[in-house]
């Protein structure tokens, strides 16, 4: 009986996979979107999930912890003064998974596109976080002169 299987073991040890993973949330983390194959993107969406909320609340030791998941320090910058204060409004979900329709040409593999949700040139765009929302229905209702209840 199989229970409280946590993560996927992608046919690798624990230091390739980890090794592996670390390398794939930094060029996550450069070019915003990346394609690999479907299992391994979902244990990708994992890490970069966490690495994204150690990057909102941007003090010295959530840097530290990030730094030792993220591979360069270009990287590491561009996680802390770029996606940090893009996603502080979000409550989680920053990365989306979309498989794709056609699989690998070799061996057949389900191939899936990883990428950052509220990205700029995205094709889907993402729902907005609640706040956000609750923020612009403020906005509208003043201009039209009524005031809110939630102030």
């Amino acid at each position: 009986m199989k229970k409280r299987i946590n993560f996927r073991k992608l046919g690798r040890t624990s230091a390739h996979r980890w090794a592996m993973l670390r390398n794939m949330v930094t060029s996550l983390i450069y070019h915003e979107r990346i394609v690999t194959t479907l299992p391994k993107a979902k244990e990708l969406r994992r890490v970069a999930e966490k690495v994204i909320t150690q990057a909102k609340d941007n003090t010295l030791h959530s840097r530290r912890l990030a730094d030792r998941i993220v591979r360069e320090k270009p990287a590491l910058t561009k996680l802390f003064e770029i996606l940090g204060p893009r996603y502080k409004d979000r409550e989680g979900g920053y990365t989306r998974v979309l498989k794709l329709s056609k699989n690998r040409a070799g061996d057949n593999a389900d191939m899936a596109v990883i990428e950052y949700v509220d990205r700029p040139g995205e094709v889907r765009a993402a729902r907005p976080p609640k706040g956000r929302i609750l923020n612009a229905l403020d906005d509208v209702l003043e201009e039209v002169g009524i005031k809110s209840i939630r102030k």
